[in-house]
């Protein structure tokens, strides 16, 4: 057995160990997670089996030394990593523009949507995608736990919010609405700017500024952020997977060089 078909053996029986991991992992994600959460472990899952067809193939073929199994296995690992390096080049740019801006007075930032990619842009001003993201946000506890957290509102003004608290769950700094608690808004005083967010804020906690540009600003900003880490961990597997492309590449030479060897001896 040449060392190549011993490694690809050995690299695909734990990438499948992986695969069923991963897949674990998925279905326990969608029995842990509510409605809106629930579509995201569907990828999760699909990645995990996919991983796992592939590892069959060229495990098998390199046991059976079979140049048939492991050009399927060359050939589908390479749209893989096609696909990896399509995606991680995509994430990179969509996620190059778009920073949060310091409002006097306050520790975290605010965000605006028209900083960030076009492509971020028309997918948040879809209707049918914002409504659906738009539900998932007043079902989450993001805004609801703020009067929680901060009892005080010298506690609030000093707290480091997240983006989609800061866009989602209360005006916009320059509408100059005074707080009164970390949920609620003195809304009776004129806003000092033309900003619309200040005249979509309501104090509803099924309201707040989830019809606001700075609430789509600041999931696009929790979209850069979770896009940038799958971007960096498709880097990382882009660079192991063409590893693994190699050694399979030498598997399958080997076994293409053996089998008119056997058919010979006959």
């Amino acid at each position: 057995m040449s060392t190549s078909t011993f490694v690809i053996r050995w690299i695909n029986f734990l990438t499948m160990m992986l695969a069923i991991g991963v897949i674990c992992f998925g279905i326990w994600m969608s029995s842990h997670s509510d409605e809106c959460k629930r579509s995201l472990t569907i990828p999760v899952m699909c990645l995990g089996g996919l991983i796992l067809l592939i590892s069959l193939i060229g495990f098998l073929g390199a046991w059976k030394n079979l140049s048939v199994l492991l050009w399927t296995y060359l050939v589908m690992l390479f749209l893989v990593l096609v696909a990896i390096m399509v995606f991680t080049v995509l994430a990179f740019i969509i996620t190059n523009t778009g920073s949060g801006h310091t409002a006097q007075g306050l520790r975290y930032k605010e965000y605006r949507l028209q900083d960030y990619s076009s492509w971020f842009i028309k997918q948040l001003n879809n209707t049918e995608n914002w409504n659906h993201l738009r539900s998932c946000l007043v079902k989450s506890d993001d805004c609801n736990n703020l009067s929680k957290r901060y009892k005080f509102l010298k506690e609030y003004r000093h707290a480091e919010l997240s983006p989609i608290e800061a866009g989602c769950c209360r005006p916009p700094s320059e509408c100059g609405y005074p707080a009164v608690n970390a949920s609620y808004y003195d809304l009776s005083y004129h806003p000092v700017s033309t900003n619309n967010d200040c005249k979509l804020y309501k104090n509803d906690k099924s309201v707040k500024c989830y019809d606001c540009n700075s609430c789509k600003a600041g999931v696009a900003q929790y979209m850069k952020t979770e896009w940038r880490v799958v971007a960096i961990f498709n880097l990382i597997l882009f660079v192991i997977l063409s590893f693994v492309y190699f050694v399979g590449c030498c598997a399958r030479r080997n076994a293409a060089r053996s089998q008119p060897s056997k058919f010979s001896t006959r």
